[in-house]
């Protein structure tokens, strides 16, 4: 009896390990977005955050008029610092996110986001990311625009 407690003991301790290493790399995760993806891209923040947390290999994925096209990171950095040099403080309203859900797998994630400015939800997102050597990186994009 004492050895089939301490064995189950034992698994309970073990499995306790888990959720921690799930929530650091959910941690990680909402990092990324909300620095690279909402300050970075939407908020006109850090080109350096959005190269950090972007692969460069990424695309948004874009459904319009039942055909899909690509956008790289590239174009759209470059649309990015066109409107920074418009506006150098940023937009007047900024956007929120509000996260619905990580699913991580190993070095694989999916995040559902919602962006919002001024309290009325503009689109939900769903996010890729790989966990590289450097950390998370955002690889592809796509959306519902609401």
């Amino acid at each position: 009896m004492r050895k089939t407690i301490s064995f189950i003991a034992f698994i309970l301790l073990c499995g306790m390990g888990l959720p921690a290493q799930e929530s650091n790399d959910e941690a990680q995760i909402r990092k990324v977005i909300e620095s690279a993806y909402i300050e970075g891209i939407h908020n006109l923040g850090s080109v350096d955050d959005i190269n950090r947390g972007f692969h460069p290999g990424f695309d948004l994925l874009i459904l319009r008029n039942n055909s899909l096209s690509k956008l790289p990171i590239y174009t759209w950095l470059e649309s990015v610092l066109h409107r920074k040099a418009e506006q150098p403080a940023g937009p007047e309203h900024k956007i929120s996110v509000k996260f619905l859900f990580n699913d991580i797998t190993g070095n694989a994630a999916v995040s559902k986001i919602e962006l919002y400015r001024e309290d009325k939800l503009l689109f939900t997102d769903y996010l890729s990311l790989y966990k590289f050597n450097e950390g998370w990186r955002i690889v592809s994009k796509i959306y519902q625009q609401h």
